[in-house]
């Protein structure tokens, strides 16, 4: 027993000499999605940005989202193969991105943002954090168009075959999980918690605590790189690893962001 899977075509707009495929446009979306939700924030007292400078900002972050999540999955992921023909880093064609380097990559512009416009660096990472889970759940939705990032088998009645599964296995189809949690949920939850003043670092804190959590969680039904596999006791993957320090430094900067700074207000 299996539900179909929607086969929806990759390609949303096929212009002949250039195709637009549906995980382009959900980043486009992301970032617009990023831009709107930041000028309503950007109208809040004793927010760090005017409703002006967002675009700017959403600008930085998105070239931090591309290069950092390129750069990411070449050195984390697939580090062999780059060896093996270093050019292969500037076909992004070929696909591969990885969201732990392009929150670095994002968070390297954001430092750089924040010393163009003099501001405290982590009040604009706190600002930004609330804007990013509706990107990352469109993200999600563009990995499950696209057949790509299955789970693992299972026989759970909700379970999908996927067009591109050499196997053809029931798999879970962990990019909903992935919508749902890292999506739908966690927007819900950084978008209530900064809703009212916090102290410095405790919205960043939060970002990375639960995406740190929701990603170890999936991670048990996703499958893994097939060049990786697992990387210890026959459940570890690369994305666990990654996110394991995410909890850690967001649990701290919450604890710090609240002994520190307890009457300060935060966007």
């Amino acid at each position: 027993m299996a539900v179909s899977y929607p086969t929806i075509d990759p390609v949303a707009l096929d212009l002949g000499i250039i195709q637009i495929h549906w995980y382009g446009l959900m980043y486009l979306f992301g970032f617009m999605a990023a831009y709107f939700l930041g000028q309503y924030r950007a109208k809040r007292e004793g927010s760090p940005l005017t409703p002006e400078q967002v675009g700017d900002m959403i600008y930085y972050g998105a070239l931090g989202v591309v290069i950092g999540g390129r750069l990411g999955y070449v050195f984390f992921y697939n580090f062999g193969k780059f060896l093996e023909d270093p050019v292969w880093l500037l076909r992004v064609w070929e696909g591969g991105m990885s969201f732990h380097g392009g929150l670095i990559g994002v968070l390297f512009a954001l430092f750089l943002y924040a010393r163009k416009l003099n501001v405290q660096y982590i009040r604009l990472v706190d600002f930004l954090a609330p804007l990013v889970p509706i990107g990352l759940g469109l993200g999600r939705i563009g990995n499950f168009i696209g057949a790509e990032l299955w789970g693992r088998a299972t026989d759970a009645p909700w379970g999908m075959v996927f067009p591109n599964d050499p196997e053809q296995l029931v798999r879970h189809p962990s990019q909903l999980y992935q919508f749902a949690l890292e999506g739908v949920l966690f927007f819900i939850i950084l978008w209530w918690f900064s809703s009212k003043p916090r102290p410095m670092y405790a919205t960043a804190g939060l970002f990375m605590a639960c995406y740190g959590v929701f990603r170890f969680l999936v991670e048990f039904v996703r499958e893994p790189d097939a060049h990786l596999g697992f990387l210890a006791w026959d459940w570890l993957t690369m994305g666990q690893v990654l996110s394991t320090p995410m909890i850690a430094i967001g649990i701290a900067g919450m604890v710090y962001g609240y002994k520190k700074f307890p009457l300060k207000k935060a966007v």
